[in-house]
């Protein structure tokens, strides 16, 4: 994927369905917040998402045929943007619509062209690993003893050594973060 430029660098989290991937996601967004780092992140669903309550106004603003509502209040936003027959967004896109932040972390988009994590559980819906035909999968955080195929391997909760590893092979900044991105300096 190329990033639109002053683009803040991305990190993908990819496995398969109950592989830790959230969890893990999760884990990376609290160290890196706080490291001082503001973080922004991406989840791609494979299915149908509710982001309002069926008995909310804007749901009722949607159910009456709006293609897009926005819901703002003095604590934070949201737009939902109804797709239709419309393609669903590439992440290169998604991303060009985040603020200004020092680290992207995505959720899923196994095939994007992006750096990541691939998250290995004994318990995910297939034990296939995704690393020997993705080579833009820089490490394995798994749940057991996994084989890398010559990737590092970290413990699935280890955020510390994740993070670590994470901010070298990026290139995260060892001091202040910068805040640049899509709509920033």
């Amino acid at each position: 994927m190329t990033s639109p430029r002053g683009s803040p660098p991305v990190i993908g989290i990819a496995g398969w369905k109950k592989s830790g991937k959230t969890t893990l996601a999760e884990r990376l967004i609290a160290e890196f917040t706080a490291r001082g780092l503001k973080v922004a992140s991406v989840k791609h669903a494979h299915h149908a998402f509710r982001i309002d309550d069926a008995d909310t106004d804007s749901a009722r603003h949607r159910r009456a045929g709006a293609s897009q509502v926005a819901i703002v209040s003095s604590r934070r936003w949201a737009l939902v943007t109804e797709l239709a027959d419309a393609p669903e967004p590439d992440l290169a896109e998604v991303i060009a619509w985040l603020g200004p932040c020092d680290l992207v972390v995505v959720e899923g988009y196994k095939a994007a062209a992006i750096p990541k994590i691939e998250a290995r559980r004994l318990a995910a819906a297939s034990r296939e690993p995704l690393a020997p035909r993705d080579p833009k999968v820089i490490a394995v955080a798994a749940d057991y003893a996994a084989e890398g195929g010559g990737l590092p391997v970290f413990a699935l909760d280890d955020a510390t050594g994740i993070a670590d590893f994470i901010a070298r092979a990026i290139g995260l900044p060892a001091g202040a973060p910068r805040a640049a991105g899509p709509g920033g300096a």
